[in-house]
């Protein structure tokens, strides 16, 4: 294909990108007007049923209006040359093309970054706010935010230089080769993300000898589960919202509940929702999740590779020659409607691994207390109740609430 083709695709990609989010968007202000569905009948009286109804519709509006934003900056940038004159800062610190890719994708970022960050805090101390969610400062929504940035652009930037230094050694070979190191960083950041990552930005404490702990351990000795690690960590100085999960594997596994979560359920409620992460353990789902990323970034660098020396892609940016930034950049844009049909793959195997871990949460009993959690879980966060089913089909990676607590309740 032309470069002139190219530069049209990556515009038709963009926008159509844009145009089918806002119509699931729609899809799902329309199914808003359904009938909660009867067995989630106790779950809002009519006045908080009016919140859950405002509150959707405000991040709806907000989610249009950020995605539109974030739509024209691409178009903005891609269209007028951005693309060129990131990769000419770029060449002009260094001749390395290490550097270069750190230069050039370090600009990108920074914008991205910069125009996200008013979105974000409106996000959070307007509609959070108003909606009595947020319990952060902006003091600590300061040091999160630069934490945040410093520890992407370390991570990314490592990730990055690896892949490059990499396509410098063996053209070739570059997405075998590039696809097995960063495989083995997922790996890597599996297995110690809880050490590495979360002291950063929450206190872990293990959780202290009583009754939910003593609940816990019963539960996982009877159905034959080794667990050593149970931690809290301080979500409650963020959001008001709760959450549990599995993180790790082997000998470094361990629980994480929220601290909202024990405020929130009884001990029974909590139980049931960690054996639901135990189903995901029992049946393996963290190393088939993994399994799955390493097949699809398998396809994502060779489809790459088919792309990385084409001076065709460059020019469409406004590039004289291809280099492995600039074509990287060109070819996230392309990639998007793959990006999309893999998406939907794999929500469509995540919601049957979520449907295996519910079947092992009620098969030892906790089908009950687990369904009575997530109700109460999706009360307090004002959730959805009547999404549209296409947008499940495409965006969930769970069942619907109303999906889940039926099988449960069985």
């Amino acid at each position: 294909m032309s470069a002139e083709g190219l530069y049209w695709l990556v515009i038709g990609v963009v926008l159509a990108e844009y145009a089918w989010s806002t119509f699931l968007t729609l899809l799902n202000i329309k199914a808003s007007r359904q009938p909660v569905p009867a067995l989630l009948a106790d779950l809002y009286d009519e006045e908080r049923y009016r919140r859950q109804q405002a509150y959707a519709m405000t991040n709806r509006k907000f989610s249009l209006l950020s995605g539109a934003v974030s739509t024209l900056v691409t178009l903005g940038i891609f269209a007028f040359g951005g693309f060129a004159v990131f990769d000419g800062s770029a060449r002009a610190v260094s001749a390395a093309p290490v550097v270069q890719a750190l230069v050039f994708w370090g600009i990108f970022y920074l914008i991205s970054w910069f125009i996200s960050l008013p979105f974000d805090i409106y996000r959070t101390f307007v509609i959070e706010q108003r909606f009595g969610f947020n319990r952060t400062t902006p003091k600590l929504f300061a040091a999160d935010a630069v934490k945040s940035l410093l520890t992407s652009l370390v991570i990314m930037g490592a990730v990055l230089a690896l892949c490059a230094w990499i396509y410098t050694l063996t053209p070739r070979w570059f997405w075998l080769l590039a696809w097995g190191a960063v495989s083995l960083f997922s790996l890597f950041m599996q297995y110690f993300y809880s050490q590495l990552i979360v002291p950063l930005f929450n206190k872990q404490t293990p959780l202290p000898e009583g009754e939910l702990r003593t609940a816990i351990e019963a539960f996982a000795a009877r159905v034959d589960f080794r667990l050593d690690n149970i931690f809290v960590i301080d979500s409650s100085k963020r959001s008001s919202k709760s959450n549990a999960y599995f993180t790790g594997f082997g000998r470094r596994k361990r629980v994480v509940l929220y601290d909202t979560l024990m405020e929130q359920l009884t001990t029974e409620e909590i139980v049931g929702v960690l054996a639901h992460e135990i189903g995901h353990y029992k049946h393996r789902h963290i190393l088939l999740s993994l399994f799955e990323g390493f097949a699809t970034n398998l396809l994502m660098f060779w489809l790459f590779s088919l792309f990385i020396g084409s001076d065709a892609l460059a020019a469409a940016a406004g590039c004289v020659a291809a280099s492995f930034h600039v074509n990287l950049a060109v070819f996230s844009l392309i990639y998007t409607p793959v990006s999309l049909v893999l998406d939907i793959v794999t929500n469509v195997i995540s919601r049957g691994h979520e449907r295996q871990a519910d079947a092992f949460a009620a098969a030892h009993g906790m089908g009950p207390a687990e369904a009575s959690a997530l109700k109460k879980m999706s009360a307090k966060s004002l959730a959805n109740l009547t999404p549209h089913p296409l947008v499940v089909f495409t965006e969930y990676s769970h069942p619907t609430l109303a999906e889940r607590v039926e099988s449960l309740t069985k």
